[in-house]
């Protein structure tokens, strides 16, 4: 007697076309060109969420440097000048200062020129 394994089979395949849902052309029809495409999309996705994290500081440092040539510094010279002022302020909450409350961010960079001194 054979083993009948076609539910099993038709559930996991129906699974992987639910998440090929939308792709373009025959990847989200035919079962082995959207595995593929969904297995692919996965690892993109992986890499994607941990890139994220790099192009969000570049942003942030990019808005900091914008912000600090408006007061006759440098980017580095602003964070060197915070380091030695013994100032502990990650780069997004810099960034966000710099958007929404100048004022408090050009008392920062008053500190950090000080402390450069």
């Amino acid at each position: 007697m054979r083993v009948k394994n076609s539910v099993a089979t038709r559930a996991r395949r129906k699974r992987i076309l639910k998440r090929a849902k939308g792709y373009f052309g025959s990847k989200h029809l035919l079962f082995k060109t959207a595995k593929e495409q969904v297995l692919r999309s996965l690892r993109y996705s992986y890499i994607d969420r941990r890139k994220l994290k790099g192009d969000m500081r570049k942003l942030w440092i990019k808005r900091i440097n914008a912000a600090c040539r408006q007061y006759d510094i440098s980017y580095s010279c602003f964070i060197n000048g915070l380091n030695k002022a013994n100032i502990k302020v990650n780069r997004k909450m810099l960034s966000e200062l710099a958007i929404n409350d100048p004022k408090a961010f050009a008392d920062l960079v008053e500190v950090a020129k000080k402390a450069i001194a």
